[in-house]
């Protein structure tokens, strides 16, 4: 199991020194978020302050953008990166599609479908294996002058994840993508019992393996001798009342019985009460989603124990930046079997 930092709204100017402690202190990989800022841009900081550290979009909105937009961006960054990028995608939810982005939600499950397909056939034109000629049910691409084509690259695969809470995305995932970006609002037993089991539906529908689909997702940790354990009790405490008030999440709450916790939760949000979500979270709930632990290598053994046979890469969904050389160490050799 690999372990990755997950950070959210890194800013550009900050992106550079951030990957490279986290290279430097033994991380195998680096998440960033869309939320403030667009993760393609200080993703392209960090691929050339890099050499060893795989870099990844977890996730970019796929439906706020052309694929040719995404195509491009991610082929300079895998240029860029001697071939480090992960390109993960998500659909985002409807509401912030159509009237954050004023852009079309509808079939979003076979539009990131086509939308993957279209990734690869626009790469493909772009390694001059073909000429750009890509016709589906939402996009189309026929024109590719040379003044516009940016010419094949020395590492043209780009693996593409998908982000998935909700068993449809599991299966489209195992249909299309090279791997999963999980969310932090997974619990261990949801992703057992109902994303497993929804990924391998799509990978038998596309006569796929198991083995052909990577497995990632950030989890929620506290380390009780950690400098930083107060902050990161408060902000999983917050993190897990804002994601739990979100209806596209609910399924995750109704497989552990706590729907009715879920709809008071976005009661609240609706009426703007958002400082009030984290006294919600029962104590049963926090310790399903967050994994705690004394030292930092108990929580890599720990993380092991709840994740073997789900993940083969677990992110830190808290400040990797605080960690030390040693912390990230005696972390990481806590996932080794």
């Amino acid at each position: 199991m690999k372990l990755d930092a997950f950070l959210q709204g890194t800013p550009i100017e900050d992106a550079g020194a951030i990957a490279s402690g986290l290279e430097a202190n033994g991380f195998h990989g680096l998440w960033l978020t869309e939320t403030r800022v667009d993760p393609f841009l200080p993703l392209a900081v960090a691929a050339t302050r890099t050499a060893r550290l795989r870099i990844g979009t977890g996730i970019a909105v796929a439906l706020s953008r052309s694929p040719m937009l995404a195509a491009m961006d991610a082929w300079a960054i895998q240029g860029a990166s001697g071939g480090r990028l992960d390109l993960g995608l998500g659909t985002q939810v409807k509401a912030h599609i159509e009237r954050r982005f004023a852009m079309p939600y509808d079939r979003p499950a076979a539009r990131i479908r086509e939308y993957v397909q279209a990734l690869r056939h626009i790469w493909g034109a772009f390694q001059h294996e073909h000429r750009l000629s890509f016709k589906g049910d939402f996009y189309s691409f026929s024109l590719l002058s040379p003044f516009f084509d940016p010419g094949p690259i020395a590492h043209p695969r780009i693996p593409i994840y998908l982000a998935a809470v909700n068993e449809r995305m599991f299966r489209v995932a195992g249909e299309v993508a090279d791997g999963i970006v999980g969310h932090p609002f997974s619990t261990p037993d949801y992703l057992r019992a109902v994303g497993l089991p929804s990924l391998e539906r799509g990978l038998a529908r596309a006569k796929r393996g198991r083995g052909e689909v990577i497995v990632s997702c950030p989890v929620f940790t506290l380390v009780d001798s950690s400098r930083t354990v107060a902050a990161d009790e408060r902000f999983a405490r917050e993190q897990l009342g804002f994601y739990a008030s979100t209806p596209t999440y609910r399924a995750v709450l109704d497989h552990h019985g706590w729907g009715d916790i879920g709809e008071e939760l976005s009661k609240l949000a609706r009426a703007g009460e958002f400082d009030e979500l984290p006294r919600l979270v029962t104590a049963d709930m926090f310790d399903a989603f967050v994994t705690r632990a004394a030292t930092y290598a108990e929580l890599g053994r720990r993380l092991r124990e709840r994740y073997d046979g789900i993940l083969e890469r677990v992110a830190l969904y808290a400040d990797a930046t605080a960690l030390d050389r040693d912390e990230v160490r005696a972390l990481a050799d806590g996932l080794v079997r």
